[in-house]
């Protein structure tokens, strides 16, 4: 066995071969020797021979020329006669590690780094150069990479943040920086750190142990003095001279703490606004400064003395902290023109640290002076709104009541009165320009309207930009003149055999007046009535009751029975409502079978008879209506041959034998005629074209002297036509030759103008030709004329 670069041999006995006994860890040397004997004198004989070592040990970043040397193997198999050969496996073997075959030296071949890897493990055998054969088993083993201090120490950030209050008392921890050194820190003090502080004191100390920053001096003021650098170095090898070191910054943020009260740089104010300021309106802004930031700057401004606090307040601007005085109350330039009085101002926020501290008190204060100027004021009301009653039905120029409106300005300039006719559209009253006296120009009616509600405009008579406008709201009071209905429409009946006392209706009645003791309604009808009575409730109501029985259809089938419904308000207003009772025929427990007005209905047609004869009516229409968008629909489709007066030049295939003589509709005589004005390229219309483009005809000859020549030539075409219809296709043509004594009356061959033609052979033609004689020979007349 090697270990720590000194050969140690592992032999076994020349004379008998044993094996090493086992060893514990850690042990360095090899173990010889023989077990003990048994009681009978006999030798124990171990089956197989081994070797055991303990670590190999190598000084990392070698800076020789040559290979490193890492130790030795040898093996008692080795008789120095070249047949053993070593053979090393394992992590870096071939690129890292070389074993000299014959004497199991092993180099490092290359500067091993503790930090990239600290432990290689191998594995060593022997072998028999001649046969191959194992003469020592694989036996694993370790190189281990002893540190030397290469490495320095890092802190994990190049620069660290950190806040501490202000005012903290000495020793207050800031923050913890900690570095790393990658050596060894079971082997030495390669990583042993010590930290220290380059930059920052006095105001801050590090410890040394564990790089814990703290305060150093106290009160230390952000006011004064917000940001420090501080610089922290660690150094291993305990701090000793010779170690490798590292540096970090520090940012240190001293954190405001409310240390600082609010002042006023200016303890006076002056300020000044118009009278006709609105309340609520800003005047002015006052500002106190505060050393402090954020939440701890925030400040609370109050007004102390009583005059400013009636008249004024003050809040503060968030955005600024400024305070803005507002107006509490209308301010008037005739009654005060300055006022005076203090403003305090105080921090939002107060720290308790800071309140009892020797500076001043926590607060300020400083006066505020406010400037009243005048302004030329609309007249005022002596009260707003006016509210005023008057009773209806009062005739037309009475009096409603009087507004009264002044200038407040020191000229006291008079004003004049008018009524906005936007809000009287009626034109039911009427105002005094002068005195403000509000009359009507119409009777008034409660139960029309209960409110008007008009509004009422005061001028200076001197500026009449300066108005004011008040509210009027007129009551219109009530007053009996309204007589009581009944409150709705009765149908009441009576039963034939109805006895004498039975109540046939409840009524009750209305009243559209509204009296102060609310209503109370009395019911009578006449007492020589023989049929009915009436009972007074006593409460708006009344029951109808039968004065006999014995009623009968026949005799009478309707009774009309006067009521005379009065209130009790003054003057006593009546009325007389009538009421209608039906005679009906009814079972023994009075339910109605039967009333008069039945008997029309019997007479007609029942329900269920008009409600088929309705329907019926509803099929009717609908069939009507179907029909009529069936015809509509029909006259849209195109027809097959649009206009009679399409130049056609084709022959056209019906599937009948056509109309005769008359049967026009696919030609046109004037272009047999006339063939130069046929378009030898126009489509068939009367059927599909199979062709999108028809195969080209040639132009009939010019010389043709007759309609026969014409369809000789037209027929010999189709004949030898590829494209022409399969099927044979019958056209009459109504031609009256050349022979004819009329001739042609195409208007397509006409050569002369209308002016040459003589119509006067037309009176000759007969009977038939008199309309058309009498047409053209009166137009030639006329024309001579």
């Amino acid at each position: 066995m090697i270990t720590n670069h000194l050969l140690m041999l592992l032999m076994l006995s020349i004379l008998r071969p044993i094996t090493a006994l086992p060893v514990a860890p850690g042990n360095t040397g090899n173990l010889l020797g023989t077990l003990p004997e048994k009681d009978d004198g006999k030798i124990l004989q171990r089956s197989k021979r081994g070797w055991m070592w303990n670590q190999f040990f190598l000084l990392e970043e070698y800076t020789g020329n040559d290979n490193q040397y890492v130790g030795k193997l040898h093996s008692n198999m080795d008789r120095g006669d070249g047949n053993v050969k070593y053979i090393l496996t394992g992590d870096g073997v071939g690129s890292l590690f070389l074993i000299d075959e014959n004497s199991g030296d092993i180099h490092a071949t290359k500067r091993l780094d503790r930090e990239e890897r600290a432990i290689y493990t191998l594995h060593a055998k022997v072998v028999d150069k001649r046969t191959n054969e194992t003469l020592e088993a694989d036996t694993e083993f370790n190189i281990k990479i002893h540190d030397i201090n290469d490495n320095e120490p890092k802190f994990s950030k190049y620069i660290y943040f950190a806040s501490v209050p202000e005012m903290s008392d000495v020793g207050t921890s800031v923050i913890q920086v900690t570095a790393t050194d990658a050596d060894d820190q079971t082997y030495g003090n390669s990583a042993k750190l010590v930290y220290s502080i380059l930059q920052g004191q006095p105001y801050f100390s590090v410890d040394s142990d564990n790089g814990t920053i703290r305060t150093a001096l106290p009160n230390m003021d952000r006011e004064t003095k917000e940001n420090y650098q501080v610089v922290i170095q660690a150094k291993d090898m305990a701090g000793q001279m010779g170690g490798l070191s590292g540096t970090t910054t520090v940012s240190i943020t001293l954190s405001d703490e409310n240390d600082s009260p609010p002042r006023f740089a200016n303890h006076t104010f002056r300020l000044s606004t118009l009278e006709s300021a609105e309340i609520g309106a800003a005047i002015g802004r006052i500002k106190a400064n505060d050393a402090d930031v954020g939440r701890n700057s925030e400040m609370l401004y109050s007004i102390v003395d009583r005059e400013g606090q009636d008249m004024f307040t003050i809040i503060t601007d968030q955005n600024t902290q400024e305070g803005i005085i507002r107006v509490k109350k209308q301010l008037d330039y005739e009654k005060k023109k300055t006022f005076s009085f203090k403003v305090e101002v105080t921090n939002t926020y107060l720290d308790p640290r800071f309140m009892y501290s020797p500076n001043p008190p926590f607060k300020d204060d400083a006066m505020v002076r406010v400037t009243i100027e005048d302004v030329d004021e609309p007249p005022v009301f002596s009260r707003n709104p006016y509210i005023i009653e008057v009773h209806e039905d009062t005739a037309a120029g009475s009096f409603v009541g009087v507004v009264s409106a002044r200038d407040p300005d020191a000229d006291n300039n008079p004003v004049k009165y008018s009524i906005d006719r936007h809000t009287d559209l009626e034109r039911l009253f009427n105002i005094d320009s002068v005195n403000g006296t509000i009359t009507t120009l119409k009777a008034l009616d409660r139960e029309m309207s209960k409110w008007h509600n008009i509004s009422v405009v005061a001028t200076e008579i001197n500026n009449p930009r300066q108005t004011t406008r008040v509210p009027v709201f007129i009551r219109v009071l009530d007053v009996n003149d309204n007589a009581p209905e009944f409150a709705m429409y009765y149908e009441t009946f009576v039963c034939e055999n109805v006895k004498s006392g039975q109540l046939i209706q409840t009524i009750s009645a209305v009243d559209t007046d509204e009296p102060l003791v609310g209503h109370k309604f009395v019911f009578s009808i006449s007492s020589s009535n023989p049929n009915f009575t009436i009972i007074d409730n006593e409460d708006n109501t009344a029951r109808i009751l039968t004065r006999r029985g014995g009623f009968s259809r026949r005799e009478m089938n309707t009774y009309l029975l006067p009521v005379v419904i009065s209130d009790n308000d003054y003057p006593i207003q009546s009325s007389t409502s009538t009421l209608t009772v039906n005679v009906c025929a009814c079972d023994s427990r009075g339910n109605v079978q039967s009333c008069n007005t039945e008997a029309l209905l019997s007479a007609g047609l029942s329900t269920g008879a008009l409600v088929a004869i309705l329907l019926c009516v509803i099929i009717l229409l609908i069939i009507v209506v179907l029909f009529a968008a069936l015809r509509r629909q029909q006259r849209k489709k195109e027809p097959l041959i649009i206009s009679k007066e399409d130049v056609r030049d084709n022959v056209v295939s019906y599937n009948d034998e056509g109309g005769g003589e008359e049967d026009t509709q696919a030609f046109d005589i004037g272009t047999l005629r006339n063939p130069e004005v046929m378009d030898a390229n126009k489509l068939r219309r009367d059927i599909i074209p199979e062709m999108l483009f028809p195969f080209g005809r040639t132009s009939p000859i010019k010389d043709n002297a007759d309609v026969r020549d014409f369809i000789h030539g037209r027929l010999h075409e189709n004949d030898s036509d590829p494209t022409a219809p399969p099927y044979d296709s019958l056209a009459t043509y109504a031609y009256e030759g050349s022979g004819s004594l009329a001739e042609s009356l195409s208007s397509l061959e006409s050569g002369a103008t209308e002016g040459d033609q003589e119509y006067d052979y037309l009176s000759n033609w007969g009977p038939p030709f008199k309309k058309l004689a009498d047409m053209y020979i009166g137009k030639d007349t006329e024309r001579e004329t």
